[in-house]
């Protein structure tokens, strides 16, 4: 399956009074990790609302934390797409620090293509599907 690695750094304003990243911020860690994929495939979320008036929602997630991550940690979101359908996609993804293997956080997410304006399932776009399907992440 598409694997896509995306690094970020902890920043003061992620962490909470225990100077540990606060639970949600990982939530924010996944978003970016999947719209940088999709900007790797070759395509930008804002074009595809505007050109097939597609967004994409997610749907249902389960996250598990592990372990903290703390002020200033470089980590990696490792994001995979697990099952494609034609309205959606699911992806497993999980958070390392930079060149360890323990894991932080990990978490499984739908994401589904819909609609913009009556917010219902619609197809996900061929192209982008073949771009996912031939991992031609640029």
């Amino acid at each position: 399956m598409t694997e896509f690695l995306w690094s970020v750094r902890v920043y003061y304003e992620d962490t909470d009074a225990a100077g540990v990243v606060y639970y949600a911020n990982y939530l924010k860690f996944m978003e970016r990790a999947r719209t940088e994929f999709v900007r790797a495939l070759g395509f930008e979320q804002d074009e595809l609302k505007e050109q097939q008036e597609i967004i994409f929602v997610v749907r249902k997630m389960s996250l598990q934390l592990h372990q903290p991550a703390r002020f200033n940690d470089e980590l990696d979101v490792v994001s995979t797409v697990k099952k494609i359908a034609r309205t959606n996609l699911s992806f497993v993804q999980t958070i390392r620090r930079v060149g360890e293997t323990d894991i932080i956080s990990e978490a499984e997410i739908q994401v589904v293509c819909v609609d913009e304006t009556s917010w219902k399932p619609k197809a996900i776009p061929e192209m982008l599907l073949q771009a996912i399907n031939n991992n031609e992440i640029k």
